[in-house]
């Protein structure tokens, strides 16, 4: 059987994770001079409220090389393996777990998710439902490859704070971002992000989404195939509101769908409310 690993930016259930039997292998976050150790040691609402309350942008680290051979080591003798990472373009995550097969020399096939969130945790549920089915590593890789290609990612940022504390926006931008109270549509192109629309308002932000959306996904005959991932930081209410809103404009059966927070990795990034929509 093959073994599927991941990274903990993934941000699966932990019963997803259960019941794939997925290796997941964790980032560690920095804040306030200590790290943690992504899902372990803080969790997703302790960081939150961590994250609140400093005035700098908590820093992010990908695991070390010795953190992925100890796993390979531990699963060479169970099957081939399999190791999905976050995006190559967000994280040196995906050159680590290279790395690591390289000085292990365990056969392990290392692959980018050109995603984050549920974007990349669709793709390592899918490489599991598809190894449970017997299919060869070569062939779900071609299958991932593809899938990867089209899947559509939607961020939306509640808030600019993080992008302020990080740096990438003046304080006085991000005041004025908030007292017009703007909402930065983004989207994922390849494994980078980009910036799709700035709404003005909440309820022209979800319209929009709902717009790009439809743009997909009307006259689509593979709906009913389709899995949706929505993650959200500390923002469930708008989370569940999406999703009711997808599943009575596109036919999508609440099965379909995997809802969960964001890990602390992927939530530094997109700030307080934000929420990312995969499919």
């Amino acid at each position: 059987m093959i073994q599927i690993v991941t990274d903990s930016a993934a941000d699966l259930p932990a019963e997803i994770v259960e019941k794939y039997n997925i290796t997941v292998v964790p980032l560690t976050v920095h804040i306030d001079g200590r790290e943690y150790t992504d899902g372990i040691d803080i969790s997703t609402q302790e960081f939150y409220k961590k994250m609140a309350g400093t005035k700098e942008l908590p820093k992010t680290s990908q695991p070390s090389a010795a953190s992925f051979i100890k796993v390979f080591q531990e699963l060479e003798s169970k099957g081939e393996l399999l190791c999905i990472n976050i995006s190559s373009k967000l994280s040196g995550t995906y050159q680590t777990a290279c790395l690591a097969k390289k000085i292990s020399g365990v056969n392990v096939a290392v692959f980018d998710s050109w995603a984050a969130t549920l974007g990349q945790g669709l793709q390592v549920i899918k490489a599991a439902l598809l190894a449970e089915k017997g299919m060869s590593r070569e062939n779900i890789i071609n299958t991932l490859t593809e899938y990867k290609k089209n899947m559509t990612i939607y961020i939306l940022l509640d808030n600019l704070e993080n992008i302020v504390k990080g740096g990438r926006l003046s304080k006085f931008q991000g005041s004025l971002a908030k007292l017009l109270n703007i909402k930065v549509l983004l989207t994922g192109v390849e494994g980078a992000v980009v910036i799709l629309d700035k709404i003005h308002g909440r309820k022209k932000a979800f319209q929009r989404i709902m717009e790009r959306m439809g743009e997909k996904l009307r006259g689509a005959k593979d709906i009913p195939t389709r899995l949706f991932g929505i993650s959200h930081c500390n923002n469930l209410k708008d989370a569940e509101m999406l999703k009711s809103q997808i599943i009575k404009d596109f036919n999508v059966k609440d099965e379909q769908f995997i809802n969960n927070e964001m890990g602390a990795t992927i939530a530094t990034y997109a700030g307080e409310g934000g929420m990312v929509i995969s499919f």
